[in-house]
């Protein structure tokens, strides 16, 4: 059965202690299964703080990161690498086992060309130490691609695939979006089948970033489509309340979202719910 989980930016914009763990609190008394922690910084991640607050809400979590600029995977593999190491180990602290989302790039940095046979090299050589250490640490790891706008280096769901293929780690797994599918993919349905072997995580994500339901998304394709490869994995609602400046600029969030973040949580999960009890996931 699928695990539904949130995204921490359905309710709060900055993840700090303070903020992390009202987001732990209200996650929990939706009634979602996971919270999915915004790990950008690892130096400041309290997660001995946050892991208290999981188990007082009880609920687990997930993490999430993109890499910073100066540690984009391509440019700067021995940095990225060890700080995708300093972040495992704040995973391992704070009790999740997942690390998600733009973790061999960072989001905003475009060279005005396509991805290199270099780079995308590069990227598998770091991730298969990066999923080495996770192995070591009980963890796994999920790699997310993005539209063309915000990456050059992943686009779609395909290519994602083949660099997991390629890093042949079997603790590689990966992490879906449907806002960027929306940009990027010829329909929903067979890009979700065709990628059924790898597919563990995926952001319910509205074509808007608003509540999902009441966008472009064709939630019935994708429906079949995770009907199809009976899919098991998370369910993460990601509608952006509230964000922080950085990823404002590299989302080009420049509008409020049309709902409170109670409607966007509880609306939210309802629909995933629905959804997935429909396909006989749930």
């Amino acid at each position: 059965m699928v695990k539904f989980g949130c995204h921490a930016f359905v309710w709060v914009g900055e993840w700090n202690t303070e903020s992390g763990n009202y987001a732990i609190e209200q996650v929990g008394k939706t009634g979602f299964e996971y919270i999915e922690m915004p790990l950008l910084n690892p130096a400041t991640f309290d997660a001995a703080s946050h892991r208290a607050a999981l188990a007082k809400a009880g609920i687990k979590g997930t993490c999430s990161l993109a890499l910073p600029k100066e540690v984009h995977m391509p440019f700067y593999p021995e940095k990225a690498r060890s700080f995708l190491f300093s972040a495992l180990a704040k995973v391992e602290e704070v009790g999740s086992q997942y690390l998600g989302g733009c973790i061999a790039y960072h989001l905003g940095t475009l060279t005005g060309k396509p991805p290199t046979a270099e780079e995308r090299a590069t990227v598998v050589q770091v991730l298969k130490d990066v999923a080495a250490e996770a192995k070591r640490r009980g963890l796994t790891i999920l790699l997310e691609p993005c539209n063309r706008y915000e990456t050059y280096l992943y686009n779609t769901l395909a290519d994602t695939r083949e660099t997991i293929l390629a890093v042949g780690a079997d603790n590689l797994k990966l992490h879906a979006d449907t806002y960027h599918m929306n940009i990027e993919e010829e329909g929903f349905y067979n890009p979700i089948v065709q990628v059924g072997d790898v597919l563990a995580y995926i952001h319910m994500s509205e074509s808007h970033r608003g509540l999902v339901g009441s966008g472009n998304v064709h939630w019935a394709d994708i429906w079949r489509g995770l009907q199809a490869i009976q899919f098991d994995g998370f369910l993460v609602l990601e509608s952006f309340a509230a964000v922080n400046p950085d990823l404002q600029a590299a989302t080009c969030l420049w509008r409020p979202p049309n709902q409170p973040s109670e409607v966007l949580g509880r609306g939210g999960l309802e629909f995933l719910q629905t959804g997935a009890k429909a396909a006989g996931l749930a």
